[in-house]
């Protein structure tokens, strides 16, 4: 039998992919096509991971690598315990290996490759481009999926979404999107005002209204999915997150379920799979 990787350029190739998890408390996301399952982040314990793959009928055993944005706890926290456990390859660019080494505990040195920002690296049939973003992290990026005429972006733990990011990723297939806050909430909320100076700043997080702008601008005929990411618990809602990135794509002429439409994530239940 002929493997994906022998269609990567050619219209049948499928590209699939769950949220496994996306919140303020942990991220992780597989993404997988015949010949490759890749996991980006591992921000949850070893055996949440676990139980997280089992709900969705995934081996973590069976992953080609892992992926990691930054180096925050909720990028990272299991990243140790499973690449020891199931001699995972770790991906990370130089700065981010130097920021989470004293982390993630030991990992051995033939597990550990680097994966500069603005490149593009091949794992089989899957081509995976990495660009970066705004975040008070030491080089965060995220990255960009291919395969054949597939194409997948995740997006999340930035301030904002430079003209620069909008060229790399417009036009997906599908998008898992940042929308941490609703602005008022944040404001009004308990969170001392340096933490929600941070999370307003350009180096925070994007908030649902500018979440929307940004999507407004990247949507593309080829668009038909768009996850909304890394919710905050204290403020931001699923109902809220949604009707404002509805109400600001409305407002720039894109009717969401004709074209495109809009999912909730969760920070620990599982999308399931989803094929492109």
């Amino acid at each position: 039998m002929m493997k994906s990787q022998n269609l990567a350029g050619t219209e049948t190739a499928q590209l699939k992919f769950s949220i496994l998890a996306s919140g303020s408390s942990g991220n992780a996301t597989l993404v997988e096509t015949g010949d490759q399952k890749i996991l980006v982040d591992c921000g949850l314990s070893g055996k949440k991971m676990e139980d997280l793959f089992k709900q969705i009928n995934r081996d973590i055993s069976e992953v080609d690598a892992i992926l990691i944005t930054h180096e925050h706890s909720d990028h990272i926290k299991g990243l140790g315990v499973l690449a020891r456990k199931y001699k995972l390859p770790v991906y990370a660019n130089e700065k981010t290996w130097q920021a989470m080494d004293r982390m993630i505990g030991e990992v051995n040195v033939d597990q550990k490759f680097q994966f500069d920002m603005e490149t593009v690296k091949s794992f089989g049939s899957l081509q995976v481009e990495s660009f970066g973003v705004s975040h008070d992290a030491v080089e965060p990026m995220f990255y960009i999926f291919h395969n054949g005429n597939k194409k997948f972006v995740m997006i999340t733990d930035t301030g904002y979404v430079s003209d620069r990011m909008k060229g790399h990723i417009k036009n997906a297939d599908a998008y898992l999107f940042e929308s941490n806050h609703d602005v008022e909430m944040l404001r009004m909320g308990r969170y001392p005002w340096n933490v929600k100076r941070r999370i307003l700043g350009d180096l925070g997080h994007v908030s649902n209204e500018d979440a929307g702008i940004a999507m407004s601008e990247v949507i593309g005929d080829n668009t038909k999915r768009i996850y909304l990411g890394h919710l905050s618990k204290d403020n931001n809602m699923k109902d809220l997150a949604r009707m404002s990135v509805a109400q600001t794509l409305a407002s720039e002429g894109i009717v969401i379920g004709s074209q495109v439409e809009l999912f909730d994530t969760d920070p620990e239940i599982p999308t399931g799979i989803i094929t492109l």
